[in-house]
C-alpha cells in the first residue's frame, strides 16, 4: 500500500511567510533567489562512517528517524513514551524494543505531539521531499509509511553518498573527538568519491577533567599522538599534534562545550598541578572549572597559530535526568539550558587573543537573553567574534526571528556566521537549511517593506545569510 500524497500546510510553497500579501510577495522573491545555492554545512554530527563506505545503508525508519535523535526522543518520554520501548539501548545491556515496527507504530502514534514544532516541520518536509509522504503520520498509516519508506531506503538513490550529492552539499563538517584517529575520513579520502567531508576537532573529554571516564580518554590521547602524556607539558603537545593531523586531513575549525564561558590564564605550575591531581582521581569541581576555563585560553592561542577556527557553546546542563543517564547514557534529550555570564567570563580571553586578527571564534547560547544584553554588544565590537545561528531548541522559525531581530540592530548581520544545520540526522539537513533561508527572506522583506534596505540590499543580504557568511567564517574555501 501506498500513501497517496495530498497538498498538506507543511509543503505549502509559502510556508513560514507573512501572511501580509506585500510582505509575502518580496519573501518569495528573496527566498526563491537562495533556495537552491549549495548546502554549506560547517558544524554538525552527522557519522562519518555514513559517507566512508559508498554502500552504506541508512538503515530502518526507526534508526533513520527515532532511535538516534534526541529531538523527537526527549519529547516522546515527555508524554510517557518508555524510552525501552523506543529501542533506545541501555547502559548495562538489559532488553529493550527491537521490533523497528513496533517502534514506528509508536511513533506514529504519537506524531500529532510535534505538531507546530521544528522537528515536525523538519520530519514532514522529509517525508514529504525523499519519500512522497505528504499526509501526516498516524497510526492508522504506520504500516503503510512504515513499508513505503523501508523500499525507498533500499534504492541505489537513497544512500547517504547519493543523497550528499542530491541535497546540494558543498561540504559537510562532523564533530570528532581529539583522540579519534579519523579512520572514516581516511576512507572517504582514499575512495576518491568527490564529496567533500571535513572532520572538526572536539577535546571536551581531555579538556574537561570531570568527564567520566576522563583517565581512559587521556591515555586514548597518548595512544593516537604518539605522546606520553604524564604532565601537562605533554598534554599541551599532543593535543597540538592531533590539530596538526586533523588540519592535515582538512579540518576547518575546533568546537568546545564547556557549563560555562569563564575563561582565565594559569601559570604552568598551577595548570600542572591540578593535572596530576587529575591523574590521581583527587581533582576538585573548582580545579576542573579553572582548567577548563584555562586550557579555553590555550585552545584560543593555538587557534591563532595555527587557524582554526574555534567554536564554542556553553550553558547546557548536561544530563540533568540522573536516572535515565545512569539508565541510557547521554544525548538522551535531557541536556537543559543554563543562564551564563559571557560578557565577565570571556573577558580575560578576549583581553589577550580578542584583537588578534588571526583569531575567528564564533559563539553558540542556549540563554536568548544574552544576545541582546551581551553576545551582540561583544561580536559588534571585536574583530575575533562571530555569532553562531540560534542552536538547539531555537532552531527554529520562532528563534530565527527573534534572532534577527535582537541581534542585527547591535551587531549586523556581516558579525555572524550564517547557518549551520547541528544535527545527526542527515536527511534533515535540506530542510533545516529551507526553514534558515525561508526565515531569512522573510525577516529581510519585513524590512523591505518599512523601507528600512532597498530589494537589492535584501538580495545581497539573503546570499549572504544562506551562504556566503557561513563560508568565510569558517574559512572554507
Amino acid at each position: 500500500m501506498t500513501i497517496n500524497p495530498a497538498p498538506t500546510a507543511a509543503r505549502h510553497p509559502d510556508r513560514y511567510f507573512d501572511p501580509d500579501p506585500s510582505v509575502r510577495g518580496v519573501a518569495r522573491a528573496l527566498y526563491g533567489a537562495t533556495a537552491h545555492l549549495p548546502l554549506v554545512c560547517p558544524h554538525g554530527h552527522v557519522d562519518p562512517r555514513l559517507l566512508a563506505d559508498e554502500h552504506a545503508s541508512l538503515g530502518s525508519p526507526a534508526d533513520l528517524f527515532i532511535i538516534p535523535d534526541h529531538y523527537v526522543v526527549r519529547m516522546l518520554y515527555s508524554q510517557g513514551v518508555a524510552m525501552e520501548a523506543l529501542g533506545i539501548p541501555t547502559r548495562n545491556g538489559e532488553p529493550v524494543e527491537t521490533e523497528h515496527r513496533k517502534i514506528w507504530r509508536l511513533f506514529c502514534e504519537h506524531f500529532h505531539l510535534f505538531r507546530g514544532s521544528p522537528t515536525g516541520m523538519w520530519i514532514a518536509d522529509e517525508l514529504a521531499t525523499i519519500f512522497g509522504i505528504a499526509a501526516p503520520l498516524t497510526e492508522a498509516n504506520a504500516d503503510a509509511t512504515f513499508d513505503q519508506i523501508s523500499a525507498t531506503l533500499a534504492t541505489p538513490d537513497l544512500r547517504p553518498r547519493a543523497l550528499f550529492e542530491r541535497f546540494n552539499v558543498e561540504v559537510l563538517c562532523t564533530t570528532d573527538a581529539a583522540t579519534d584517529p579519523l579512520a572514516h575520513h581516511q576512507a572517504i579520502h582514499a575512495s576518491g568519491w568527490s564529496g567533500r567531508v571535513l572532520p572538526t576537532f572536539r577535546p571536551d573529554t581531555v579538556i574537561n577533567l570531570n568527564t567520566p571516564g576522563w583517565a581512559a580518554h587521556l591515555e586514548a590521547l597518548s595512544q593516537t599522538s604518539g605522546i606520553d602524556v604524564g604532565d601537562y607539558a605533554s598534554f599541551i603537545r599532543a593535543l597540538e599534534q592531533r590539530r596538526a593531523f586533523f588540519k592535515e586531513m582538512g579540518a576547518a575549525a575546533t568546537d568546545h562545550a564547556a557549563q560555562t564561558p569563564a575563561t582565565g590564564m594559569l601559570s604552568p605550575a598551577e595548570a600542572d598541578a591540578i593535572f596530576q591531581r587529575a591523574r590521581k582521581g583527587d581533582a576538585t569541581a573548582e580545579d576542573a572549572a579553572r582548567f577548563t576555563g584555562h586550557m579555553l585560553m590555550e585552545m584560543a592561542r593555538m587557534s591563532i597559530e595555527d587557524g582554526l577556527v574555534m567554536q564554542l557553546h556553553p550553558g547546557s546542563l548536561r544530563n540533568h535526568n540522573e536516572a535515565i543517564f545512569q539508565r541510557f547514557g547521554g544525548d538522551r534529550g535531557a541536556d537543559i539550558p543554563i543562564a551564563v555570564d559571557f560578557t565577565r567570563g570571556l573577558q580575560p580571553l578576549l583581553n589577550r587573543y580578542g584583537n588578534d586578527p588571526r583569531l575567528t571564534l564564533i559563539l553558540f547560547t542556549l540563554d536568548e537573553t544574552t544576545y541582546g544584553r551581551e553576545l551582540a554588544p561583544l561580536a559588534g565590537h571585536y574583530p575575533c567574534l562571530r555569532l553562531g545561528p540560534p542552536w538547539w531548541f531555537y532552531d527554529s522559525l520562532n528563534g530565527m526571528r527573534r534572532y534577527f531581530d535582537t541581534v542585527v540592530e547591535t551587531a549586523g548581520i556581516y558579525n555572524t556566521a550564517g547557518f549551520n544545520d547541528d544535527t545527526r540526522a542527515f536527511l534533515s539537513i535540506p530542510a533545516r537549511h529551507d526553514l534558515w533561508r525561508r526565515a531569512a527572506a522573510n525577516w529581510l522583506a519585513g524590512l523591505v517593506i518599512r523601507h528600512i534596505i532597498d530589494e537589492a540590499e535584501a538580495a545581497d543580504m539573503a546570499h549572504e545569510l544562506a551562504y556566503g557568511l557561513g563560508k568565510r567564517a569558517y574559512k572554507l574555501k
